[in-house]
C-alpha cells in the first residue's frame, strides 16, 4: 500500500484471506486463476511493505538485499505479470466463443506490453524513494504511452469482455480506479494505483458467491 509498511502489511493479510475465501469455494479448475487474483495482489502488497520498511532505515531486517531489488520484485508484479495474467484468468472462465477470441486479443496486447516493460527493467532497474506519504517508483524507458496504453488493454478492457457480470464489474472498477489515480496521484501512479487495484480484487469475490450476485440485482431492480 502506498502509505506506510502498517497498512501495505495489513493489506497483505486482508488480500490473501479473501482469496483464501475465494479458492475455499472449489472453484473449477478454468476459475482457479481468477480465484488466486487477490492473493497475489496480497504477495504484491507485502513486498511494497518490505520496500517501506528498507526505506525507513530497518535494513537490519532486510540487509541481504537492497532497495533496488524489492522494487524490481514489486514491478515484476505491477508491471509485467498483470497485464498477462487479468486476460488469461477471465478468459480461461469465458464460455463465449467471440468474447474468449477478444479476450484473446487483450492477452496478447498485454504481452507485448509485459515483454516491453521486462525489457525496459533489465536494462535499466527500477528504483523506489520515499516523496511525502507515497513511495515513488522510478523507470526509465521511451514509448511510454504505447505500453501504457497495450497495459490497459490487457489489465482493464479484457474484464470488461466478459459475459459474467462480476468480472465485467471487476473490469468498470479497474478502470475507474485507474482513472481517478492518475488524476489524483499521477506522480506516484503505480504505487497508489496498486493499492486500488488490491482492493478491487475483493470484487473476485463476487464471482465465486452467486447469492450475493443475486442479491444486488434484485435490489437494483427494486430501484
Amino acid at each position: 500500500m502506498c502509505f506506510s509498511a502498517t497498512a501495505s502489511f495489513t493489506s497483505s493479510a486482508l488480500l490473501i484471506t479473501a482469496g483464501a475465501v475465494a479458492l475455499r469455494q472449489k472453484p473449477d479448475r478454468h476459475a482457479w486463476p481468477y480465484a488466486l487474483m487477490p492473493v497475489l495482489f496480497g504477495v504484491q502488497q507485502f513486498l511494497e511493505g518490505l520496500i517501506w520498511l528498507k526505506l525507513d532505515g530497518h535494513t537490519a531486517l532486510l540487509n541481504a538485499v537492497s532497495t533496488t531489488d524489492l522494487a524490481q520484485a514489486f514491478s515484476l508484479f505491477s508491471q509485467v505479470f498483470w497485464p498477462v495474467f487479468v486476460p488469461l484468468a477471465v478468459g480461461l472462465m469465458e464460455p463465449v466463443l467471440w468474447r474468449r477470441r477478444a479476450i484473446l486479443a487483450c492477452l496478447l496486447a498485454g504481452l507485448v506490453a509485459s515483454m516491453f516493460l521486462l525489457s525496459a527493467m533489465l536494462q535499466i532497474p527500477i528504483t523506489a524513494s520515499l516523496q511525502g506519504q507515497h513511495i515513488a517508483y522510478g523507470f526509465s524507458h521511451t514509448h511510454v504511452l504505447t505500453a501504457s496504453t497495450l497495459y490497459l488493454v490487457g489489465a482493464c478492457l479484457a474484464p470488461l469482455l466478459s459475459s459474467h457480470p462480476s468480472v465485467r464489474l471487476f473490469g468498470v472498477v479497474a478502470v475507474a480506479t485507474a482513472a481517478l489515480t492518475y488524476l489524483i496521484f499521477a506522480a506516484w501512479f503505480i504505487s497508489v494505483w496498486c493499492f486500488f487495484a488490491g482492493l478491487m480484487s475483493c470484487v473476485v469475490l463476487l464471482h465465486f458467491f452467486p447469492q450475493v450476485q443475486q442479491h444486488f440485482r434484485t435490489r437494483l431492480k427494486a430501484w
